[in-house]
């Protein structure tokens, strides 16, 4: 009896799945020529989808590194904040962890100018 409830469960299976299989299968040429036809539309707007510019390129790619150094600094002085903390008031390990501190600091100061200038300099040299 189990393997005649088997056999039907299976059966049942293989149907059902043979039926959906149409279904399920995806529709790639739809989804290509409406991409192809809002990508017509961006482009006679003037706004052409694949055309970045170099400044924009450089721009992001110094608020990425800015967002990074950040966090990093933000890491750095908190172990630096654990070290002091648990330096038991010994003065190697307390200036060792007020140096690490100093360095996180002076570094993101640093991070801030480079950005700074990066951005002078892209506005300053501004292609129209």
């Amino acid at each position: 009896m189990n393997k005649i409830k088997l056999s039907f469960a299976a059966l049942v299976a293989v149907v059902g799945v043979s039926t959906a299989l149409p279904v399920l299968a995806p529709q790639t040429a739809q989804a290509q020529s409406a991409a192809s036809e809002i990508t017509k539309g961006v482009n006679q707007v003037g706004g052409d989808t694949n055309t970045v510019t170099l400044q924009e390129r450089i721009k992001t790619i110094t608020n990425i590194l800015l967002f990074v150094l950040g966090a990093i600094a933000v890491i750095v002085i908190v172990i630096g904040g654990i070290r002091y903390a648990t330096s038991n008031g010994d003065a190697s390990q307390t200036k060792a962890a007020k140096d690490t501190i100093l360095y996180a600091v002076v570094g993101l100061v640093v991070a801030i100018i480079a950005y700074a200038i990066v951005q002078f300099v892209l506005t300053a040299f501004k292609v129209k």
